[in-house]
């Protein structure tokens, strides 16, 4: 017996959560892209998802560049409950083929952005000082910056993670796969300085393993984490929008651009395929460019 749509959806929740290991942020952005699609089945009337033949998922579509989303939003929104009905047809018959015949839209060609080296100086600067929040953003900015980790990485660390001696941090990625990331001398100073000085005093009487930890005590989320960054982008007068992944973009790019091969790169990112990484080649190609231009006398 088929369930109701929303039993249906909150056993595929279930599923990609404790079976497929999908992380709680990729999970969350599944099911807001579920209930947004059974909205628009509400809407017209539509009951039943054996219901939905490829008119309709075009429909939806159309709904959704009426609303302005970016392309890149879209095509997850049709892996979502593609995936979703892929689902469904294995454990109750449901038909698929309405979202498996949907082309995903081109993504728009958007490099990644990345901070120069003098504007990433600026947000060191304002990390400096002996308090237990500018020791504990120094270390986590250093970290960042060093390994090129993923937030959710990044909050996932535990103190016994980090080897001071060889000047690796074991990261859990995506996929639940685990590597082992070098850092270098500032980002282990940092650390060091963090850890001796700061993190206990700010743990109070917590009990918890997280390296990380907010001003309470309790482990650092990637919510926090954002925050962070924010307010050390308005404290240097950095007028751009600032992600944790915008620090992993610079990582990347400052690597090529200094001459690191691409495979190296790949490793240290965590990506499992090469394509993934190709996309910061682009950003130093175009910073190449850029220079030849200002700096030749007949560019």
């Amino acid at each position: 017996m088929v369930p109701e749509i929303r039993d249906l959806a909150d056993e595929y929740v279930s599923y990609i959560r404790l079976e497929k290991n999908y992380s709680s942020y990729t999970v969350a952005e599944y099911e807001k892209d579920l209930q947004g699609f059974f909205a628009f089945l509400e809407h017209e009337h539509i009951n039943d998802l054996d219901e939905v033949d490829y008119a309709v998922a075009r429909l939806y579509v159309t709904r959704l560049y009426d609303r302005m989303f970016a392309r890149t939003t879209i095509s997850r929104k049709i892996s979502s409950i593609r995936s979703f009905y892929k689902f469904a047809n294995a454990r109750y018959g449901i038909q698929d083929q309405a979202f498996r015949l949907l082309y995903h839209p081109k993504k728009e060609e958007r490099l990644p952005a990345f901070f120069y080296e003098q504007e990433l100086e600026k947000l060191f600067e304002v990390t400096i000082g002996e308090d237990h929040r500018s020791l504990r953003d120094r270390a986590l900015l250093e970290l960042l910056y060093a390994t090129g980790i993923r937030v959710g990485e990044l909050v996932s660390i535990e103190v016994k993670d980090v080897d001071h001696y060889l000047g690796i941090v074991k990261v859990m990625g995506k996929g639940r796969r685990e590597r082992f990331v070098p850092y270098g001398s500032f980002a282990d100073e940092a650390l060091e300085r963090y850890l001796e000085a700061s993190r206990p005093r700010l743990m109070k009487e917590k009990k918890h393993s997280m390296l990380f930890v907010n001003l309470r005590g309790d482990p650092l989320t990637a919510r926090g984490v954002r925050y962070i960054l924010n307010d050390l982008m308005e404290r240097a007068a950095l007028h751009t929008k600032i992600t944790p992944h915008m620090i992993r973009h610079t990582f990347a790019t400052h690597l090529l651009g200094a001459g690191a091969d691409l495979r190296t790169v790949q490793e240290l990112l965590g990506h499992r395929h090469l394509s993934s990484t190709q996309v910061y080649t682009h950003i130093t190609n175009e910073h190449l460019r850029q220079t030849y231009l200002q700096t030749h006398p007949r560019a």
